[in-house]
């Protein structure tokens, strides 16, 4: 959403949609609330907002509070569901070793190329990144930090989080792979939520896969499940 992005309202949902971030979870739709035919009718139409905006998939979120047939109407109209999640709240407060540091510009390349190795980001993919991320940089709700490599000209991990409205959310952690279970994935994290309480964040909130190894991780980070979201999403290109 940062600088180019858009949020805003199709039917009962809540959409946000930034060509000019690559990442699948900067373009969704959320907070789907109403009867059923009010779900339905809105999961047609957002076939249509997800393709105008030139996304290849339609990506929704559903959560405890969507009404209880989704998994229905998701079969009605040809969304699919692909992945379980869970949502974690904060709640242990760990000490900060002060590793962590602010991303800078000139971070940027190897930010991104850590992104690239673990998504699988096409090279357009990556250049949108770098653009999005150094916005990012200047925007006083988004939080990126990184620790370096103490063997190597180059950073070792970063997380990359937001605060909105009192809200936090831990957004991605990475860690080069070689420098892995050494706890600077759990030291980024701490100090991101540090960062996001100082920003106002009353609450800090992380999505993961569920039963997976993120969760775990999260877990072992001080966070605990709070309830379980899930995905469904629709290929624009085969509807087109």
């Amino acid at each position: 959403m940062v600088r180019y992005g858009l949020r805003t309202k199709v039917g009962v949902a809540t959409v946000v949609l930034n060509q000019d971030n690559p990442l699948p979870a900067a373009n969704h739709a959320c907070a789907l609330w109403g009867t059923g035919a009010q779900v339905a009718s809105t999961m047609l139409e957002l076939e249509q907002v997800f393709a105008e905006a030139g996304r290849s998939e339609a990506v929704i979120f559903a959560s405890p509070t969507t009404v209880g047939d989704i998994e229905g109407i998701a079969d009605d109209t040809l969304w699919r569901a692909v992945e379980e999640q869970v949502v974690l709240l904060h709640r242990v407060r760990d000490d900060t070793d002060g590793q962590a540091r602010p991303v800078e510009d000139a971070d940027l390349p190897g930010v991104v190329e850590l992104y690239g190795d673990e998504t699988g980001l096409a090279d357009e993919g990556e250049r949108l990144l770098t653009r999005n991320l150094g916005h990012r940089i200047d925007e006083g709700r988004s939080v990126l930090l990184a620790i370096d490599d103490p063997g190597a000209d180059r950073v070792a991990g970063f997380v990359q989080a937001f605060v909105e409205k009192g809200v936090g959310l831990i957004e991605q952690v990475i860690v080069r792979p070689g420098r892995r279970r050494r706890g600077i994935g759990e030291e980024l994290v701490a100090a991101a939520v540090d960062e996001l309480r100082s920003r106002g964040a009353m609450l800090v909130a992380a999505h993961a896969e569920e039963g997976g190894t993120t969760q775990r991780f999260f877990e072992a980070a001080g966070f605990e499940v709070a309830y379980g979201v899930t995905a469904y999403a629709r290929r624009i290109d085969e509807l087109l």
